[in-house]
């Protein structure tokens, strides 16, 4: 009863605003290391409770409706970011379940097999059998494993000091460190060409994501269009679809990305690009650098609530405080 008073409630704060949901993984079950991603369960109540209560577009289209001035009230468009093979595994028959299109946007690099280079991380800390860690290639020397707390604190001081790294440099000091800390069996996360165009054809739209992965900011014209276009080549040859869509890596406005870049995605032929600048995305929002959030809560009141407000807030600049924004 008093989420059917909520979104009544909602109604003159949510027309003509849309709220794009910001995924990446979706688990099999709950990963300790992982918290901020949803596992089967809670994505299965996230999405029942957007096909009870809201109204789920595809993006192209809820974007078209902005346009014209059709789009419903309420109206929701769900993203997943990086290219997960458990999003085409586990996401899928929920969304299908719940008849919800969704966008999911592909880093191709990792098409090939190879994990990111920040789940290697995790997956280090996380496979580690004895209690201690050589860290000497990103400079913290030999560290204590006492727990999943330290564990997934290391990891997240480790991504946070080579994230703004060029992707190669990340990628060479991650290698420095499985080799530093002997074989490990690397469990593929990735989703293959095959498999992202078996997720097309389900009816998700598919997005570029870069090839690579890298901060765009700072990068030179030809880095841009080499990362971008390729991305964006390799997607159109795997599905038989034009890609129409982007999501910046990172993607918060100042700090990962700036006007040059959107000016970039405009020139490649795309037709809207999403960051990770909370808020919402009106009649008057860039194209270029549409706003996305996810409310992380364990509690399908508190996530219903703070969809709302959303709504309610002004589109200030802001992003939401999650772990990860991978």
């Amino acid at each position: 009863m008093l989420h059917q008073l909520m979104s009544l409630l909602s109604l003159p704060f949510s027309r003509n605003k849309l709220s794009i949901l910001n995924y990446h993984q979706v688990l099999a079950k709950p990963d300790p290391l992982r918290p901020w991603e949803p596992d089967r369960t809670k994505f299965d109540w996230h999405m029942a409770l957007l096909s009870r209560h809201f109204r789920p577009l595809p993006l192209i289209e809820a974007l078209d409706r902005i346009e014209d001035g059709t789009l419903p009230a309420r109206a929701v468009c769900v993203t997943l970011d990086d290219g997960y093979l458990n999003n085409l595994e586990v996401a899928l028959p929920i969304l299908d379940r719940y008849q919800i299109p969704a966008t999911v946007f592909v880093a191709t690099a990792f098409s090939g097999g190879d994990n990111m280079w920040n789940d290697r991380i995790i997956d280090l800390l996380a496979s580690m059998k004895t209690d201690t860690i050589d860290l000497e290639p990103v400079g913290l020397g030999r560290c204590t494993l006492n727990s999943v707390t330290t564990r997934r604190q290391l990891a997240n001081q480790i991504i946070s000091q080579l994230k703004y790294l060029a992707f190669e440099d990340r990628l060479k000091k991650v290698d420095e460190l499985y080799a530093v800390n002997g074989s490990i069996s690397e469990t593929r996360k990735m989703m293959r060409p095959v498999e992202v165009a078996k997720l097309s054809r389900a009816g998700i739209e598919i997005g570029g994501h870069t090839h690579n992965h890298p901060i765009l900011k700072g990068m030179t014209p030809d880095q841009q269009r080499e990362e971008i276009g390729r991305n964006k080549a390799l997607l159109e040859a795997w599905t038989g679809k034009p890609v129409l869509g982007f999501a910046y890596p990172n993607g918060r406005f100042g700090k990962d990305m700036d006007t040059q870049n959107l000016s970039m995605i405009r020139a490649l032929g795309f037709r809207y690009a999403v960051s990770t600048d909370a808020g919402y995305t009106t009649r008057d929002s860039d194209r270029f650098a549409l706003r996305r959030f996810t409310p992380w809560d364990a509690i399908a009141l508190k996530f219903h609530a703070r969809m709302l407000l959303n709504l309610w807030a002004n589109a200030a600049p802001g992003s939401d405080d999650r772990a990860k924004t991978f």
